[in-house]
């Protein structure tokens, strides 16, 4: 009953805020626009169709805000108008009543807020869709910014998730292809992290490692975690300056290197890929300034992701495989993997990856949208069973907002060519003496511990009751072991009498 609820509400808002029209732009004739106008025409708006549309999304809750920040770094795929208003989203939802916000830090630390802090600005500096921040200053004077989780959140998207997860039963359920492409486990996924980002103490200890991982880095810095004043709601780390990425004209009028700053921002994401295998899955302009000396500041470190071994040496691969075109070490990739079928015919799939990808190449960035190249590989993909991996997702969802920074920053960087030589350094880093010897050290520590237990444990095996299996089995293959010897020895000297008697009669003829 709830999710009807909730579907009857979207279907309200939709109407209330006239987003029909939405629905048929898509129609070249416009016929179904005109129509939909006609049969609404008790329905008037003085308001542009951008702001309604981040209206709705706003009345609609937290996910959907977040689905339009998601959109809002997509110009090449937007209209200029709604690409500009749902921008808006990332650092400008309706802020909370201050009231509340000074009231959940009391109930977080159990005291007067004015004995927590030496001052508080009740004013929010931004709000964003599931918390605001303040700025404050420590007891000590230190100036700090404290986020605030949005009261009420939790049911909200509760009701939200179980809305998605009955919609993806039904993709999964209706649509042939639906259970390939596994919606359920992405939803799944996305409520994992989610429900990490409303826990703020997970929140700054992502926010910690990040920091950790980027100590005295030329690429990026990450605001201090002062614990002491950080609770599951309330978080607060030191405040940062610096200039939204978004503002390129204020950026240059800085002395800022907007070129240099492109290719800052794909190395920051590689290296959080591929170096740490952990990375910042939020990446959109209203969590990204420039610090005055030319560093990326990072911010909301609320949805972070970490891959697995396997998952980044199969990214590796597929990176490189396209960067050099070599498509055959894409599609082996995917097959090892275990993403499409064991019997998916390699230069079959070679064929079908060479013929999406290779249009795209020598072209500046300004022309590469990896919306289309995604869209386009999805299509290829359906004719070999490719699985989606819903780990994946929020790499994939930052890799789009890297692709509209990118574009917003400097249309003509060459991705390939940054990326390239980062991935040709990380992949030697894999293999070769070095990568043995950093493995060996890795390990040893373990292997100093196991080794003087060995024949401690072999004893033990030993003298259980399997032993009384095992030794029989040992003795059974020791003897065919002998036998093969004894027949090894045997047909040696018969070949080397066979030999002797030819060399005899050779040299006697």
């Amino acid at each position: 009953m709830r999710r009807l609820l909730r579907l009857a509400r979207i279907l309200w808002v939709a109407f209330r805020f006239g987003l029909v029209e939405f629905a048929f732009a898509a129609d070249p004739t416009g016929r179904r626009l005109r129509l939909a106008r006609a049969v609404f025409f008790f329905r008037s708006f003085d308001e542009p169709r951008a702001v309604r549309l981040r209206r709705a999304l706003e009345t609609l809750g937290p996910i959907f805000v977040k689905f339009g920040q998601v959109l809002s770094t997509r110009r090449d795929l937007l209209p200029a108008d709604i690409a500009e208003e749902l921008a808006k989203l990332q650092d400008q939802v309706p802020p909370f009543a201050a009231e509340l916000a000074v009231a959940e830090i009391e109930r977080a630390f159990k005291r007067p807020i004015g004995e927590v802090y030496a001052s508080f600005e009740r004013t929010p500096i931004a709000s964003a869709s599931v918390a605001q921040v303040h700025l404050a200053r420590l007891p000590n004077g230190t100036e700090a910014a404290v986020k605030i989780l949005r009261p009420g959140m939790r049911p909200v998207i509760a009701r939200d998730l179980e809305l998605l997860d009955a919609g993806a039963w039904l993709v999964e359920r209706a649509w042939p292809e639906g259970r390939r492409l596994r919606p359920r486990e992405i939803v799944r996924e996305f409520a994992k992290h989610l429900d990490d980002e409303l826990d703020l103490m997970r929140e700054a200890a992502n926010a910690s490692q990040l920091r950790r991982n980027f100590a005295n880095s030329h690429l990026l810095v990450v605001p201090e975690v002062y614990w002491d004043w950080c609770s599951s709601t309330v978080m607060t780390m030191e405040r940062m300056h610096g200039i939204p990425i978004s503002q390129v004209d204020r950026l240059r009028a800085e002395g800022q290197d907007i070129e240099r700053l492109a290719r800052y921002g794909v190395e920051i994401f590689f290296t959080q890929v591929f170096r740490d295998a952990f990375f910042h899955a939020d990446m959109h302009p209203g969590n990204i300034l420039v610090a005055p000396d030319g560093r990326y500041v990072a911010l909301d470190f609320g949805i972070m992701a970490s891959l697995s071994d396997g998952d980044r040496d199969y990214l590796a691969q597929n990176f490189l495989g396209f960067f050099r075109r070599d498509y055959k070490r894409v599609a082996q990739a995917h097959v090892d993997a275990g993403w499409v079928p064991p019997g998916t015919r390699v230069d079959e799939f070679e064929a079908a990856i060479r013929t999406v990808c290779e249009p795209i190449f020598d072209r500046p960035f300004a022309e590469i949208s990896f919306g289309q190249l995604l869209l386009r590989l999805f299509a290829v993909a359906r004719r070999f069973s490719y699985e989606v991996q819903p780990q994946l997702v929020m790499l994939q969802k930052t890799l789009l907002n890297i692709e509209g920074l990118g574009r917003q920053l400097y249309p003509q960087l060459d991705l390939w060519t940054t990326a390239k030589p980062f991935l040709e350094r990380w992949m030697e880093g894999q293999v070769g003496w070095r990568a043995f010897a950093r493995n060996l050290e890795h390990e040893a520590p373990q292997w100093a511990k196991l080794v003087p237990q060995i024949p401690r444990l072999a004893h033990r095996l030993l003298a259980s009751d399997p032993a009384a299996e095992i030794v029989p089995k040992l003795e059974a293959i020791l003897a065919e072991e002998r036998r093969r010897n004894r027949l090894l020895a045997a047909l040696v000297v018969v070949a080397g009498a066979v030999l002797g008697a030819l060399l005899v009669a050779l040299y006697a003829g």
